[in-house]
This record gives C-alpha cells, structure tokens and sequence, in this order.
C-alpha cells in the first residue's frame, strides 16, 4: 500500500495524475488539498472531489489551504486548461463537499501521525507545502519521500523564458522549499520532475484511442483536423470526460507551435512517486529567483557544487515516454473499463 499526500491545482494534467494513481491497486488516498495556480483553490477543490467520484473514489478529504502565493498575486491560466480547469470537460457536479479543514493543517496532521509511512506529490505551485513547513519544520523527515512536478532548468520555460508554470506562479514559496531541504540527507532530498524531461512526456491522439481501446469502449478519435471544442460521445464517462480534457490541451499546445499533442507533466510526477516509471535523477543545488522582474520563478540548479552548498533536490535528469505511456494506457484504460 501507497498512501499519498497530494496538492494539486486541477488542471488537466493534473487530472490525469489523479486518474492515474486511483487506477493503481494499493493506492491510499490520505488526503487531496488544493493550491491555487491553473485556476482558483474553490474551483481546484471542486474539479478534484467530482474527478475522484468518477474515478470511483469517493470520500478522499479534500481542503484548501492558500487562496493566493505567498507574496505576490495569483495568476490563472484559462486560456491553457479552460475557464473551469478540465479543458472542453464539464465535470459532474461532486457529491462530496470541501473539508472545512486547512490543507496545511491537515497534512502537519498526516504527517505526525503516521512517520515514515506517507509520500507526499506536489504538482502546483508550492505555496501550501511551503506554509506547512514553517509549520512543521521536520516535515522532511516525516515524509517517506516528496516528488514535486516543478522547475525548468536546462530547458526553455513554458511561462516565461525561463521559468515553468507552476514555479513562476509562486516563487516565493518554491525558494523556501529547497532552503528547507539544505543539508537534508540524499534519501530524503525532493525528487524534482522539471521541464526538462517533463515535456518529453508527449500525449498524442492515439493514446486517446488506445486508453478508450484499453477501457473496452468505442473508437474515440480526437484528431487535428476535427473542430476546435468538438465534444466526445462515448458511452464511457471516463474516457469522455478525459478525452473533452485533452483536446482543449491539444488545441492549446498548437496555437503556441508546439503541435496537436499534451505535455502531460504531473502523470509523469505521479509516476515518479508511484514508483511505476522508468527514471533516473541527479542531486543538485537548486536555487529560486525572486527579486529580478526579468527572471521571476526561474530555477537553477548547481550540479557541480560551485555554490559550495550541499544538494537539496534530486532532479530526473532521464525518463522512459514510450514505457510511460504503454502504463497509462493500461492501467488508466482499465480504471475506465471497470468504473464505466
């Protein structure tokens, strides 16, 4: 048994993480909470409790936490993931309600009581896990261990330049992380899935037929030369809604010249933390920026200790796509299949 810690900010790729881990058999839910970041905590938390109901897993707390970074204001981004987050998806309206719990409280909470036994999967901005630890300063050594979808280092940024999504939405809060980590042993340093090998991770229309293949359903053809916004009819509500999901990214994707396909980062991440992918890492020192207007939320990273400060992350520096890819299909395709 697995049992997670996640914050998220649903979101399609972050949707589709959350359809993958609750396809995975010994899978503990312990709690969801929501970051703002690819749109508003409220709307996170909504689109997460009616995914895991469709997922077939109900009941998951789900609470939020900050309702904007810690030092600057919030930035949304309809125009990638759709004005409620999920893309051309509309989402059952959940039967369970948010927790009237705080994210931050709930995971100091997890954490104390069950040492050792929980990972945490961040794939939002870190403005939550931050607050938690200046709440619970030996939360890193809680944990069993912590994978953040984040960062872009040797790779061009998808916000800026520079600097990736989730990073650039709260810098602020991505620095005092890796500052908590400073001088933690190896085992226990945050693995980091950036840009850098995030965006190999490269969700094609046939992995939209080939997952409603998998989930025993009829042929779903999301193609490049269909309608913008057309709008899935299987009969399989899963794949439905996925499939709405991943077109808008799709569309996404070829406006900005990067072509009819969805660089589905936070699966990667869940993958990573699930243990389930193929991947290598490389210790380093990572550093945010946070005062240049030019190069806000930028991530570096020092693999050869020129700052001569010890390693505070573990960066995936390889990853296996088409590996990948053939475990999405297979165990989200049978999520699908048995949920209907």
């Amino acid at each position: 048994m697995t049992s997670y810690l996640l914050d998220v900010d649903t979101g399609i790729d972050d949707a589709l993480a959350l359809a993958y881990l609750a396809a995975l058999p010994e899978t503990e839910f312990v709690c969801v909470t929501a970051t703002p970041g690819n749109v508003d905590a409220g709307q996170v938390a909504r689109n997460t409790l009616a995914l895991l109901e469709l997922c077939g897993r109900p009941g998951v707390e789900v609470a939020i936490g900050a309702h904007g970074p810690l030092s600057i204001p919030l930035t949304t981004t309809p125009e990638t993931h759709g004005p409620q987050g999920i893309g051309h998806a509309v989402l059952p309206e959940p039967a369970g309600r948010v927790s009237a719990r705080n994210a931050v409280d709930l995971w100091v909470e997890h954490a104390r009581a069950r040492p050792g036994e929980l990972t945490a999967l961040i794939t939002a901005p870190l403005t939550n896990f931050a607050l938690a630890l200046r709440q619970e300063p030996d939360l890193p050594d809680l944990l069993a261990g912590v994978v953040i979808m984040g960062g872009s280092f040797y790779h061009q940024g998808n916000t800026t330049p520079t600097a990736e999504w989730n990073t650039h939405v709260d810098p602020h809060a991505a620095k005092e992380v890796y500052a908590a980590y400073r001088g933690r042993p190896l085992a226990k340093l945050p693995i980091v899935c950036s840009l850098d090998t995030t965006e190999r991770m490269e969700l094609r229309p046939e992995h939209v037929r080939q997952l409603a293949e998998a989930a025993g359903a009829a042929p779903e053809l999301v193609l490049p030369e269909q309608p913008e916004g057309l709008r899935s009819t299987s009969g399989n509500t899963l794949i439905r809604h996925l499939s709405d999901a991943l077109r808008f990214y799709f569309e996404f994707h070829r406006l900005y010249d990067q072509g009819y396909l969805a660089h589905v980062h936070d699966f990667f991440a869940a993958g990573v933390a699930a243990g389930t992918l193929e991947y290598s890492v490389r210790p380093a020192t990572v550093d945010v920026e946070t005062d240049s207007a030019l190069l806000m939320g930028t991530t570096v990273a020092d693999y050869r200790g020129l700052w001569g400060a010890p390693p505070n992350a573990r960066i995936v520096s390889g990853n296996n796509p088409g590996q990948a890819f053939r475990e999405l299909v297979s165990a989200v395709g049978g999520l699908a299949w048995r949920v209907g």
